[in-house]
């Protein structure tokens, strides 16, 4: 079964138990995931419109959701309004759900090494071999704001 068709199932569970926030939190990732197919027309499929997205792409439209709770986190927090905040949390909770395990620090630190090692990366000029490379492996496992700051900490 994939991911999408994992969500949908989940929905359904949700509407019967009667959980509104998971409920709501599920369809409005259906509508992006939706969204993201729509936009994505094949050119060479005779049927215009939409495409399935494959698990990795459900996965990246999880993950920017997800980033747009935190952000919207950060941002209630800082103009005082804890009640959104903790709406938002309780909405990125139901999302993480769904992501892979995410890195932590030190394990991050660890995977920038080895690139570093392998790249040969000495200083901070030499950020732009680094940068690809961490993102590419660990894409979907760290937030890019933080592999960043490990590979400028690491490099400077």
């Amino acid at each position: 079964m994939g991911l999408k068709a994992q969500l949908s199932g989940d929905l359904k569970d949700a509407m019967r138990s009667g959980d509104a926030r998971r409920r709501d939190v599920l369809r409005g990732l259906l509508t992006a995931i939706s969204n993201t197919e729509i936009a994505r027309v094949n050119v060479k499929a005779e049927s215009a419109g939409r495409t399935e997205l494959t698990d990795p792409d459900v996965l990246d439209v999880i993950q920017k959701q997800a980033k747009q709770r935190r952000e919207s986190i950060e941002e209630f927090r800082k103009g005082g309004r804890a009640d959104l905040a903790d709406v938002e949390e309780a909405e990125l909770a139901i999302l993480s759900a769904y992501l892979p395990q995410q890195l932590t620090r030190d394990e991050v630190a660890a995977q920038v090494r080895e690139i570093i090692a392998e790249t040969g990366a000495s200083g901070p000029g030499d950020k732009a071999k680094v940068m690809p490379a961490a993102i590419a492996r660990m894409k979907g496992r760290a937030d890019g704001r933080l592999i960043n700051d490990v590979v400028m900490e690491l490099l400077g």
